[in-house]
């Protein structure tokens, strides 16, 4: 049976949004490590979802407010869903970035959160791993290993899990419950209102740990590069990438979206590439045709993937 038309359409539409999410959220390593060491990892979280809040707010205002009786039918899961995507997610991300190395934050982050979310699709969605799928994003698996090792076994041999290891990992286990929780959003709440509501509650839960954590650290100062970066994560990686994931995610389902994050590390490179002038080397050429490649096997028709 050829699959119909707006299964197709919804398909391309829903790769498009992943790859503009993954294009989008890529940056984010490459942007926020310039001010790593100049705010405390919860203040970056805050002041990133605080600011995406804002500059929502005079798209999305109004349509949450006149659905506002609708949003309150659904309290619990929104507010389970903004803990798990804002306040957590990022947050543990930032945290873990303060304990351990690049190569075990990487490793760790990109690999984890596809198996969890489409094991976890499997479970709570029924979505089907079939015989394809799971090639595909073993092989994605296995481009992002190979470019995070730069193709060396001795390193992955090396590799250790620490305090920042255990933190990147459940960083990835709250994005994977985040994406189940999208696939179960009520159709009836638009996604500004659904993204809006999120952003308030996410932010509005980090404001006791913000004041926890100033109590420990010094005062932020505040630089033009920082104010740059907290405006590209609050725009960009936020308001712009997590609408795209979202809608990515309606259609064409948790699992399917999830392995577009393994083109993140690949990304990077390349923006590394252009920005901080970067040598390309052969690493990059065959991480990049495995992770093509397992994006490809992934998203064969459903025809096939039933095979």
């Amino acid at each position: 049976m050829i699959p119909k038309t707006s299964d197709n359409k919804n398909l391309l539409i829903g790769i498009a949004l992943a790859l503009t999410t993954v294009i989008i959220w890529s940056g984010n390593y490459i942007v926020a490590r310039s001010i790593a060491k100049q705010i405390p990892p919860v203040h970056l979280a805050f002041f990133r979802w605080g600011t995406a809040t804002i500059c929502l707010l005079p798209i999305a205002g109004k349509k949450c407010w006149n659905e506002r009786h609708l949003l309150s039918q659904h309290k619990l899961y929104l507010l389970f869903t903004a803990i798990m995507g804002i306040s957590l997610f990022n947050t543990f991300i930032y945290l873990a970035g303060h304990y351990t190395s690049a190569i075990n934050l990487a490793l760790i982050g990109t690999t984890s959160s596809p198996v969890f979310i489409t094991f976890m699709a499997a479970i709570f969605l029924h979505e089907k791993i079939y015989f394809l799928r799971l090639t595909g994003m073993l092989v994605c698996v296995a481009g992002i290993i190979y470019l995070l090792s730069q193709g060396s076994f001795q390193k992955l041999a090396t590799l250790h899990f620490g305090k920042g290891d255990v933190l990147i990992l459940l960083s990835s286990f709250f994005f994977s419950i985040y994406s189940i929780l999208v696939r179960k959003k009520p159709a009836a709440i638009s996604p500004l209102s659904f993204l809006m509501l999120l952003f308030i509650t996410g932010t509005i839960i980090l404001i006791p740990f913000v004041w926890i954590e100033s109590l420990h650290t010094p005062a932020v100062e505040w630089t033009n590069n920082m104010r740059f970066t907290i405006l590209y994560l609050g725009i960009g990686n936020s308001v712009i990438g997590f609408l795209c994931w979202n809608l990515a995610i309606s259609k064409m389902g948790a699992a399917r979206t999830s392995l577009f994050a393994n083109l993140m590390p690949l990304f990077s490179t390349i923006e590394a590439i252009l920005i901080l002038n970067e040598q390309f080397t052969a690493i990059h050429l065959v991480s990049g045709v495995l992770l093509l490649a397992g994006l490809i096997i992934a998203n064969l028709p459903e025809k096939i993937l039933k095979r």
